[in-house]
């Protein structure tokens, strides 16, 4: 019976599997969400949030290790600079939606932010572009 106690308690700490993890759009909500997420669940990996026509993306970063300071936001062959601070230990920054970094990231679905030697990649699946792209249209000013 204990044997079966820790191995339900093993299985609740086991991170989910990769075929649960998804893109959610909350575009009734304000502010407009996209989500990286577990539905139904609190395990987020980011979330990119705006308030309508404001034209500026937060992005948080959660899990791994934060990052603070400038960061170097890449899309493809182009580049941004952004201030990464850290909020609860997650890393949070702010990127323009007019910005040629975040047309990129719309198109190719993937994104790096560089903080020193620290890399961590954001990366939308191609059947999920289509979310982060309302969301960029939602934001758009």
């Amino acid at each position: 019976m204990i044997a079966l106690f820790f191995a339900a308690a093993l299985a609740a700490q086991s991170p989910p599997p990769e075929a649960a993890w998804t893109w959610s759009l909350y575009a009734d909500a304000e502010p407009v969400v996209l989500a990286n997420e577990v539905p139904d669940t609190a395990n987020l990996r980011a979330t990119l949030e705006c308030e309508r026509g404001t034209s500026v993306a937060r992005l948080t970063l959660y899990g791994g290790a934060p990052l603070n300071g400038m960061a170097r936001v890449t899309s493809g062959e182009v580049a941004a600079m952004a201030e990464a601070t850290v909020r609860a230990g997650s890393t949070r920054l702010a990127v323009r939606t007019d910005h040629p970094v975040f047309a990129t990231f719309t198109v190719d679905g993937r994104m790096a932010i560089v903080v020193g030697d620290q890399r961590r990649p954001v990366e939308v699946p191609a059947a999920h572009l289509a979310k982060l792209r309302r969301f960029a249209e939602l934001c758009a000013g």
